[in-house]
């Protein structure tokens, strides 16, 4: 018997499966909410206006399609690439794909959905944040921290030493004053910090010494993790873990 074409493995139909899909998406389209996006600093060149919650109730019977969040993907519209993030298949995901996908980042948006959603769960997370976080691009460079921040939630096998490996890059990168840089790095430092009392006692240790810097950036980003990182009902739950 043949694959059903809703299987993980089915090949898009082209051009009808893909044009049904982006059918929906601009069925769906808001012209009020994509004019919020500007708000959240997300471009609305090539943006519809459909949100979270929409696109979430879309993916859920396109979940696992590899082939399909391929196509989508390619078609550049912002709400197609959030749902190619969502619905494609973790395991079906190459290292290229990875990079030529975090090369096309234009928007913190489709960043982290792409990091959260799908390469943290992927074979290749942890090369990927190793790789990027020495790079120049913002986005790229935004998808090294936004892939390790992931991985502290979804990544339940990880051990301390991974993500104490990766402190020193966040120590190196906390100098880069870019906007959607430096939050990310902040985002894994804190995000390091409550997944264990061993990580959380590293984190603050780091963020002390980020707080002392000459760099604006740095001074920020150590003072914001030590302002959550410090409360009491952080260290509470942090401590049963």
């Amino acid at each position: 018997m043949g694959k059903s074409k809703h299987s993980p493995a089915a090949k898009v139909n082209e051009p009808a499966e893909l044009a049904e899909v982006l059918t929906s998406l601009h069925a769906q389209a808001d012209p009020v909410y994509r004019q919020g996006l500007i708000r959240f600093a997300i471009p609305i060149d090539r943006a519809l206006g459909v949100s979270m919650v929409k696109l979430k109730l879309l993916a859920k019977p396109l979940r696992g399609r590899h082939d399909l969040a391929l196509a989508l993907w390619e078609q550049g519209i912002y709400e197609a690439r959030l749902l190619a993030a969502l619905i494609d298949d973790p395991k079906q995901v190459s290292a290229q794909q990875m990079d030529r996908w975090a090369a096309q980042f234009d928007n913190w948006g489709d960043c982290d959905t792409a990091c959260f959603a799908l390469f943290d769960r992927t074979a290749h997370a942890w090369q990927k944040v190793d790789e990027w976080a020495v790079r120049d691009e913002e986005f790229v460079r935004r998808a090294a921290f936004a892939t390790l921040a992931s991985l502290t939630v979804h990544d339940k096998k990880a051990t301390d030493e991974q993500f104490l490996a990766r402190l020193p890059l966040i120590e190196a990168a906390a100098d880069d004053a870019r906007n959607f840089v430096k939050k990310a790095v902040n985002w894994a430092l804190r995000s390091i910090g409550k997944r264990s009392a061993r990580l959380h006692a590293q984190a603050i240790e780091l963020a002390e010494l980020l707080a002392a810097r000459e760099e604006k950036s740095a001074r920020w980003i150590g003072k914001d993790a030590l302002r959550e990182l410090t409360k009491p009902a952080q260290i509470a739950r942090v401590g049963k873990k």
